[in-house]
């Protein structure tokens, strides 16, 4: 029986013929600027997103950390959600490597920081504070789709008080797919948006850093710094290539999977679902804990592999098939149902 791994999109392994892209790239040293499927990589990235230039970066933490190290000095401040990854998943790396503050607000809903407590939030030029010098938004978040009218009237903010504007879009495609906007027109109103491949894009490894050939730059030296400079690199940027080119309209299925899922749990009494849950590729559900280990005991029989303890996040990716939903609904069935 296959292995279904419903923890993240980030255990999908790459298939046949991205390994075989990977084999047949022409490589070169990156940090003399000299591999070509590097480059190729990062200027399809910018033209994908409609910005001017890209960086390839070994992982997504790093990519988000290399935008708030360009945009942001030592002492200044960026306004994040409280659960926003950037702040909270990603081991406090702005403020240790960067002395740089966030400032956390509670999102209203998934991806959603209320717009008068960021303008609350915004310090006024006084030597007593940090200096506000970006707000960060995630997209998707918890599954779910930012609207792109909030993403301008937070841009407004930014354009009001001449702050930065980064987006977190690890899951940016998945947003694309399911709001049927370009990935382009997402990105349009950010100084900087991070893009992760190895998530439901389905690359090995990697992430890219997309923005203004000024903003790139300043984050070369940064990632030069936080040992992120690698050689060959193309090996690993043939597979980012492939997962662009051919991994973005299949997320449509991880979303309608996430659906079927949804919908079948939602008819089992005694476990409750996030009203957030499959606007994406993401199902949140609690279950009883008096039933958990009987719960989790299935799972693993039936070759499922599940977060632990009893609130889950199932996240449905490329190597999540029909079987393995029904496998799964099979065994919420059996341990609940009665």
């Amino acid at each position: 029986m296959k292995v279904a791994d419903f923890r993240s999109d980030t255990v999908t392994l790459p298939s046949e013929e991205m390994k075989s892209a990977m084999l047949k790239a022409p490589l070169g040293d990156d940090v003399y600027e000299e591999d070509p499927t590097v480059k190729e990589l990062e200027e399809y990235s910018a033209h994908l997103l409609g910005k001017s230039a890209a960086l390839f970066a070994p992982s997504g933490t790093q990519s988000n950390l290399l935008a708030l190290l360009s945009h942001c000095q030592r002492g200044d401040e960026y306004i994040v959600g409280q659960h926003a990854h950037t702040y909270k998943y990603e081991g406090g790396g702005a403020a240790v490597l960067g002395s740089i503050q966030p400032q956390p607000i509670a999102f209203e809903s998934p991806g959603i920081i209320p717009i008068d407590l960021i303008k609350q939030a915004i310090k006024p030029n006084d030597i007593h504070f940090a200096k506000t010098k970006l707000i960060s938004l995630e997209n998707t978040c918890f599954g779910c789709v930012v609207p792109q009218d909030y993403i301008h009237s937070t841009k407004s903010i930014c354009d009001e008080y001449k702050l930065k504007f980064h987006l977190d879009g690890a899951r940016l495609f998945n947003a694309s797919v399911a709001s049927n906007q370009s990935a382009a027109t997402i990105a349009e109103p950010f100084d900087s948006i991070s893009i992760c491949l190895s998530k439901g894009l389905g690359a090995p490894v990697g992430s890219v850093l997309v923005g203004s050939f000024e903003l790139i730059q300043e984050a070369k030296r940064w990632r030069k710094m936080l040992g992120g400079g690698m050689r060959q690199a193309g090996l690993l940027a043939a597979a980012g290539i492939y997962a662009l080119k051919n991994n973005v309209e299949r997320l449509a299925e991880d979303h309608q999977r996430a659906q079927i899922l949804h919908e079948a749990l939602s008819e089992i009494k005694g476990i409750s679902l996030k009203p957030y849950s499959a606007q994406t590729n993401m199902v949140f559900i609690d279950v009883p804990e008096e039933s958990l280990n009987q719960f989790h005991s299935l799972a693993k029989d039936n070759n499922i592999v599940l977060p632990n303890g009893k609130e889950l996040r199932l996240v449905i990716h490329l190597d999540i098939d029909d079987d393995a939903i029904n496998r799964l609904i099979s065994v919420f069935k059996a341990t609940y149902s009665e």
